[in-house]
């Protein structure tokens, strides 16, 4: 069935592109553009074509949900779609609304004329996958809007505003009213008065310093692409539209494009791109699952998650209530929040209205009662379960019937925290990551009672306040902290063994994360992982101890905010610096547990630490934890900053080969490390047995 429906208006044929939610440009529609061309071609009373999509989107390019199957390649391609549009005999106008993104604009430059709104969105955001436009975009482009201008668009993937282009080639006319009439309009026009069938590959792409500039271009993309191959293939592309003639500058695009779709970097990229899609969808949870209405929210806590936590409801316009025990408390919160807002309109990124509009949102009390109408209240107290249960009792007490109850619970019991009310099927876990205004990621916690329509609803309102939300089950840190855990463990473990600080920090940082464990732990704060490391001492007497971290943290050495940890800070300065009295702590302790140190390999530093991400993440897996091994790679990606272009721990893994980090892994079980841990997860040794991905297990 055709997704594109054809209609005659006079001598006007109308091709209305019509695949939701973004006219992705699948087989169907494909074929039904040119059935259309050839339709109007044949009929003789048809003057001139226009090509127009929604008022949400002109095309928003590919069609995801062909990608890896054979329609994805089935003719008409899209070249061959376009060389219809472009060797067509009547004039083709596109007339273009809403997102015109990648394959869309790509389309779009192959007719004839364009028109368009001025709030148009116009990108060629194929670089974020890794990869680069490969339909004539980087040919294209650059012959209507310049050189320089075509290659930032490119190179960043950015959206650019149509308006921002009018009177550039890229647009015959700008429509401010009703797009198809502006439309038909000029199409009548172009008719009227005769114009030339126009084609952009006829057009010339010039620059007054070729050389000069590509260079110049090669030097300053480089710097910033480093880890990704795309934008220098972007700029090699975009010189072959200056140098060589259309059709050899389309092979130079064809020839990158299919060699980048290969590279690790872009299978990780568009790993990220479909994981992200998958994490909304919940096995046992209909899609049609109907929502709570949520139009008052609670936040009961006013330190730094608190504040946090409240900035990302003011700015999605929705009203809270910010609830601490004391006025100063409560002022400190109310404060730190106007801090935020003013700083945005400092850097021009709000107006004073809008942070104004925000501010005027919020509601700071030190009453529970103020919370009888709030739909949803979320705990961001101190982690401790005696705390938890005071609030959710009073909580229960005072909220409305259908109120959802949530707690930013990072690593306790939510069952346990959802039996201190009479209604567990309303509690549910919201795990914010600090600063949790800025952070992408919410851990949504399920508990065993947590009725669907409050998952559902959670997982609504994570769009809504721009979050990407996983679903974690319930166990101890939930899908992220028990992960990362292991990983600062056995940085810590390695610490002893024989690395130093710097040395560990500055591996993993290589590999690609943003910050090392250590330096991480410093910045979050040593104390926080003490107090979970002092309750799971106690929950587990044969665990083994972190013992430089523990002594660092008795000295109170709580990293950034104390002014030394791992590392030492100076006042004002968030430079890590090297600290000899850790030296002197880490030989202590060495002597303490008759350690004779040894020579570690960044190679061994790197697979112990993300390993252990992976040998856990398969546990997890293994225990319904997790839904799947993308999810994984999704807290990773957006809360813990692990290298994208790696695609998450579960990818990577995946990308090495499951058989190749068991085989890496069996030396590790002699190290100083938790008896048992570096035995294969029973579902990383099935899988790595029978050469499955962790998506495609046996149970």
């Amino acid at each position: 069935m055709s997704s594109a429906h054809y209609d005659v208006n006079g001598e006007i044929a109308v091709i209305r592109l019509d695949n939701p939610p973004v006219n992705g440009l699948g087989l169907p529609l494909r074929q039904g553009i040119v059935d259309g061309i050839k339709k109007a071609e044949s009929d003789d009373a048809i003057k001139a074509v226009v090509l127009i999509g929604s008022d949400r989107a002109f095309s928003g390019g590919a069609d995801i949900s062909e990608f890896g199957t054979p329609k994805m390649l089935a003719e008409p391609i899209l070249t061959t779609v376009i060389n219809y549009l472009e060797t067509a005999k009547k004039p083709v106008i596109a007339a273009i609304s809403g997102a015109c993104m990648g394959g869309g604009l790509e389309l779009a430059l192959g007719c004839h004329y364009r028109v368009a709104k001025p709030d148009a969105q116009i990108s060629l955001p194929e670089v974020k996958l890794g990869i680069l436009p490969g339909a004539g975009g980087t040919q294209r482009l650059p012959r209507v809007i310049g050189v320089e201008h075509a290659l930032n668009m490119i190179v960043s993937g950015a959206a650019v505003p149509a308006k921002q282009f009018q009177g550039s080639p890229l647009f015959d006319d700008i429509v401010d009213g009703d797009l198809l009439e502006g439309a038909l309009s000029y199409a009548k026009k172009v008719v009227a008065e005769k114009l030339p069938l126009k084609r952009v590959r006829d057009l010339k792409a010039t620059h007054a310093n070729p050389e000069g500039f590509f260079m110049f271009a090669r030097n300053t993309v480089g710097a910033v692409a480093k880890n990704y191959p795309a934008p220098l293939k972007c700029v090699d592309a975009v010189e072959a539209a200056v140098t060589k003639p259309f059709d050899q500058g389309m092979a130079v695009e064809r020839e990158a494009f299919a060699n980048l779709l290969q590279t690790p970097e872009s299978k990780a990229l568009r790993h990220a791109f479909f994981a992200e899609r998958l994490t909304s969808k919940i096995a046992d949870v209909p899609s049609d699952t109907p929502t709570r209405d949520i139009q008052k929210v609670g936040v009961i806590g006013g330190g730094t998650m608190g504040t946090g936590i409240t900035i990302n409801f003011l700015n999605a316009g929705i009203p809270v209530t910010l609830v601490e025990m004391k006025q100063e408390g409560l002022d400190r919160g109310v404060a730190a929040i106007q801090k935020v807002y003013e700083g945005r309109v400092k850097k021009g990124k709000m107006s004073e209205d809008k942070a104004k509009a925000c501010m005027d949102l919020l509601t700071p009390s030190l009453s529970y009662d103020d919370l009888k109408d709030a739909d949803l209240v979320i705990e961001a107290v101190f982690e401790e379960m005696g705390v938890k249960q005071s609030v959710f009792e009073t909580l229960d007490a005072t909220c409305k019937p259908g109120a959802i109850l949530a707690s930013n619970t990072s690593t306790l019991d939510l069952n346990k925290i959802a039996s201190f009310t009479k209604r567990p099927e309303d509690v549910i876990g919201l795990h914010f990551f600090s600063p949790a205004n800025i952070m992408k990621l919410l851990e949504v916690v399920r508990g065993d009672k947590t009725a669907k329509d409050v998952l559902t609803t959670a997982m609504k309102l994570a769009k809504t306040i721009k979050k990407t939300a996983v679903v974690s089950g319930v166990c101890d840190g939930f899908i992220g902290n028990r992960m990362i855990n292991q990983y600062q463990r056995e940085a810590i473990l390695m610490l002893e063994e024989g690395a130093t600080v710097q040395q560990i920090d500055k591996a993993i940082e290589k590999f690609g994360f943003a910050m090392g464990p250590l330096r991480m732990a410093d910045l979050a704060g040593g104390d926080i992982g003490w107090a979970i490391r002092k309750r799971l001492y106690a929950e587990h007497p044969d665990m083994t101890k972190m013992v430089v971290a523990d002594r660092l943290c008795e000295m109170g050495r709580y990293g950034q905010k104390t002014g030394a940890g791992f590392y030492r800070y100076e006042p004002g300065n968030r430079n890590a610096l090297h600290d000899p009295e850790v030296d002197k702590v880490v030989d202590e302790v060495r002597a303490e547990l008759g350690i004779t140190p040894r020579k570690i390999s960044n190679q061994e530093i790197v697979e112990r630490c993300v390993y252990a991400l992976v040998n856990e993440g398969a546990r997890l897996l293994d225990e319904g934890i997790a839904q799947r091994a993308s999810d994984i790679d999704m807290v990773y990606l957006t809360g813990y900053g692990f290298p994208v272009f790696r695609g998450g721990p579960m990818h990577y893994a995946e990308e090495v080969g499951l058989p190749n980090v068991v085989r890496a892994m069996e030396p590790f079980a002699d190290t100083h490390t938790q008896p048992g841990f570096w035995e294969p997860a029973p579902l990383l040794a099935r899988c790595a047995a029978e050469g499955k991905r962790f998506d495609e297990r046996s149970k």
